[in-house]
């Protein structure tokens, strides 16, 4: 399905035994040892953004992208996203309104990006896993893109999530069990020599993430003082840090934020790590939580998202059921729709905010309008 050889080679190198990104395959992992793909440095470069009136959003950031000069950029619109204030007590907190995006999630900006450059390198079919946002937005940019989507959900996905992936056209795999049964099937399919167009494992995608964070030294004015970001795979609160990074070594920002990564009490694997070390993780399991979004006991890049809290001076917390579904229902009376998973933040926000350095911002990453209501008023 790659007519060819790329025109420029990826920049990416396994963590595991170094090797290059292959230049004739896509592989979503080291066919020698099993590793993950990264950059050949830990960091994505950042170039000034273009200041054409015609283009908005992450597409102005497009130099900063691992694709080639001739590759094309798919976009549905995504990025350029509001920040809002909100009064907190005698604080003020920033809301980042990522659930505004076309699809309703802050996956768009790393979806164009990884479509982009599948797209420039002839794909033609791919898959994906998710417990819906990731997947409604890899079928959406794939319909953009002219690429045949198959998404594999757990069958406990949300219908409102799954009728949207259908309704791009993407051929929806259900797969009984927990949200980890999907991605062992879909990893199948890869093995068998499927594309694999995952949110988890692909570099492409962190660098489109990664525009959150100069967005928001721009609409700021300055570097934030802390974000704090759900944690699932780990891949938003890794993205948003090298952001930040890319910033400072160009020169934009002399300092960085304190990264706050937050997690379901019910999967909450990077917070066992947190609080007890290794033999924390052993306890944890894939237990039920409306969070679906962060619902993952293995996680691709928890580890450096754990590393990228604590080299910041950040912390991980964990949310309890009823906490996080009370901060939904605050939110949505406040005006704001979002998922589940994007009120814990709110949590956190309670939890921290009186010791965090001001702006502190918090992610709103998916919106509610495809999330199934409360059963009962809390």
């Amino acid at each position: 399905m790659i007519p060819g050889r790329r025109p420029e080679p990826w920049p990416f190198r396994c963590t595991g035994c170094g090797r290059p990104y292959p230049d004739d395959a896509l592989p979503h992992r080291c066919p020698a040892c099993g590793g993950v793909y990264d950059y050949a440095i830990p960091l994505i470069y950042h170039r000034p953004p273009t200041l054409e009136p015609a283009r908005r959003g992450i597409t102005r950031f497009r130099a900063a992208f691992p694709l080639s000069a001739s590759a094309p950029m798919i976009s549905l619109g995504e990025g350029g996203t509001p920040l809002l204030p909100v009064q907190v007590g005698r604080r003020v907190l920033h809301l980042k309104c990522e659930h505004l995006n076309p699809t309703g999630s802050y996956k768009d900006r790393g979806t164009a990006v990884l479509l982009s450059a599948l797209l420039s390198a002839g794909v033609t079919e791919a898959v994906e896993d998710s417990s819906g946002n990731a997947g409604a937005s890899f079928a959406a940019y794939a319909a953009r893109a002219g690429i045949r989507a198959r998404v594999f959900v757990p069958a406990s996905a949300s219908g409102p999530k799954r009728a949207q992936i259908e309704s791009y056209g993407a051929q929806v795999m259900a797969v009984e069990g927990p949200r980890s049964s999907a991605a062992e099937a879909v990893r199948r399919e890869a093995d068998a020599g499927a594309v694999y167009a995952s949110h988890a494992y692909s570099p492409h995608w962190m660098a489109g993430v990664a525009t959150i964070a100069y967005e928001l030294v721009e609409q700021l004015g300055c570097v934030p003082g802390a974000v704090i970001a759900p944690v699932g795979h780990g891949g938003l609160l890794v993205s948003v840090h090298r952001g930040f990074v890319a910033l400072q070594d160009a020169g934009v920002i002399s300092t960085l934020p304190r990264m706050i990564g937050v997690q379901a009490q019910a999967c909450a694997p990077v917070w066992a790590v947190y609080t007890s070390g290794g033999p924390g993780l052993s306890l944890v399991h894939e237990c039920e939580t409306r969070a679906e979004g962060i619902r993952v006991r293995i996680q691709v890049r928890g580890a450096v998202a754990l590393a990228a809290v604590e080299s910041t001076g950040g912390t991980i917390v964990a949310v309890a059921e009823d906490e996080l579904l009370r901060a939904w229902d605050l939110l949505a009376r406040a005006g704001l729709n979002v998922e589940p998973t994007s009120a814990v933040v709110w949590t956190a926000a309670g939890l921290l905010l009186e010791d965090l350095p001001d702006p502190t911002v918090a992610l709103l990453t998916g919106s509610g309008f495809k999330t199934p209501p409360q059963p009962a008023a809390l």
